[in-house]
C-alpha cells in the first residue's frame, strides 16, 4: 500500500509518502544508510562523496543532486529513522517501520515546501522496492 499524507512530526508538517514492502525492516534500513546505494534507489542522486559509508548522526559529505553538487549533513540517525540538512536547509527524512510478517513501510517525511518532491519521491519507493526484491 502506497500513501501521501499530511502528518505532524518531531520536525513539524510534513508530508508523509510512504509504501509498504515484502521486506524485512533491516535490509530496508541497510539500502537507506548506506551512501554508496543512494544512487541505485534515488532517481535524483548520482553521486555521494561522504564522511561514513553508513551514516550515522554527524555524518557530512556532499550528494550530487540533478547535476548539482550540494553539501548534506546528517543530524539524526537513530531508531530507523535519519534526517539531514542539504545546503543549510531541512531535507526529507528518512524511515523504515519495522512490520509483521518480513514486511516493513519506508516512509519519507516531506517538508511542506517540498510537495513537489512528491512524485520522485514515489519513484524512489518503487526503486527501493525493485532493489529489494533482487
Amino acid at each position: 500500500m502506497t500513501r501521501v499524507r499530511p502528518i505532524h512530526t518531531q520536525d513539524g508538517r510534513r508530508i508523509e509518502v510512504s509504501h509498504v514492502l515484502e521486506a524485512p525492516a533491516a535490509d530496508a534500513w541497510e539500502l537507506l544508510v548506506d551512501t554508496t546505494e543512494w544512487p541505485s534507489w534515488s532517481p535524483l542522486v548520482s553521486g555521494v562523496e561522504s564522511s561514513d559509508r553508513r551514516i550515522r548522526t554527524g555524518t557530512t559529505g556532499r550528494v550530487r543532486l540533478s547535476g548539482v553538487w550540494t553539501s548534506f549533513h546528517i543530524t539524526t540517525c537513530a531508531d530507523r529513522r535519519w534526517t539531514w540538512t542539504l545546503s543549510r536547509l531541512p531535507g526529507a527524512t528518512h524511515r523504515v517501520d519495522d512490520l509483521e510478517n518480513q514486511r516493513c513501510r519506508i516512509a519519507f517525511e516531506l517538508p511542506v515546501y517540498a510537495a513537489g518532491s512528491v512524485p520522485v519521491t514515489l519513484r524512489a519507493l518503487e526503486n527501493l522496492e525493485e532493489r529489494l526484491a533482487e
